[in-house]
């Protein structure tokens, strides 16, 4: 029998399809929930919104195709939306990096051994819980009114202080000090960061003679860059799509003069007060690109500052 002869009677077989059984069905179907959701609540609206920004859509009549105008107009003819990102990324730039200063602040004093310390975890905490609340929101427009409870303080001292939710040159820094004051959800992320750095590195800096500060800035800071940067990613992200104090506090109009126009205030006036959904959604298509762009660059940046132990 020769090779060829061999060869011929040989049969490849070719690897058998998986059937699907019964358990396979089992498991899409109780996916099926999220699929649904993931389609008919998040692609769906997003796919959506993409086509509604290059229409004009007053959510009365059919959308009509104007291409790139609303994206045009944004940046060229409307002063309202060049004022609304101006007052955000102020927002962002001086309320974020304060926020995680006092937080990483409140988590070293939060970290060390005093009884009841539990107890005040929870108490530093609790802001964070009831800071994006209406009422909160409420509250703080009370406390620096004309008349409110921080006037009424500065008074007592002789103090003529202005009327700091109506001034526009006061407004803005309100909201940062709000948002500031939220600090419990940054607090407790570093604590966690905190009680995970090894006490052999504070025992060899002491033997080599640093003192506080510089254990501080020599041991904590380096071992914590992964959570200020995990801190700073999130905190970014949340203010640029902060919303719920500016519109109690300016009761929805982002006055005085537009200096607590946020972003999401301006796209929420332009959607669902005057009816420009399409020009409303380019808006919100441009603030994803502009968080991604600003999410980006950091990871980027990250590269020289960010310390993980094993670079």
């Amino acid at each position: 029998m020769s090779v060829q002869d061999a060869g011929r009677g040989l049969r490849v077989r070719k690897p058998a399809r998986r059937r699907l059984k019964a358990r396979d069905f089992e498991g899409y179907l109780f996916l099926l929930p999220w699929f649904l959701g993931l389609i008919i609540l998040t692609a769906g609206p997003l796919l959506s919104s993409l086509y509604l920004s290059f229409t004009r859509f007053d959510m009365l009549s059919m959308p009509q195709w104007l291409g790139l105008q609303n994206y045009i107009d944004l940046f060229t003819y409307d002063p309202s939306y060049r004022a609304a990102l101006s007052v955000t990324l102020t927002y962002v730039v001086l309320g974020v990096p304060t926020n995680l200063a006092f937080a990483l602040l409140v988590a070293v004093m939060m970290n060390q051994k005093v009884h009841g310390v539990g107890l005040f975890r929870g108490i530093y905490y609790l802001p964070s819980l009831l800071g994006g609340s209406v009422a909160i929101a409420v509250m703080w427009r009370q406390l620096f009114g004309g008349d409110g409870v921080i006037n009424s303080f500065l008074a007592v001292f002789g103090i003529d202080a202005p009327n700091w939710i109506s001034h526009p040159s006061y407004a803005i820094y309100t909201l940062i000090i709000l948002h500031v004051w939220q600090f419990g959800s940054s607090m407790v992320i570093f604590l966690a960061g905190l009680q995970q750095i090894p006490r052999e590195l504070y025992e060899a800096a002491e033997i080599d003679g640093a003192s506080t500060m510089q254990k501080f800035w020599g041991v904590t800071i380096p071992m914590l860059t992964p959570v200020i940067f995990f801190n700073l990613i999130l905190g970014v992200i949340n203010s640029f799509q902060a919303f719920t104090s500016a519109y109690i506090i300016s009761g929805g109009s982002g006055g005085p003069s537009d200096s607590t126009l946020f972003y999401t205030l301006y796209l929420y006036q332009e959607g669902f007060t005057r009816f420009h959904m399409g020009y409303a959604s380019a808006m919100g298509w441009i603030l994803l690109v502009i968080i991604g762009a600003i999410t980006a660059l950091n990871f980027w940046g990250s590269r020289h500052w960010v310390f993980y132990g094993d670079n």
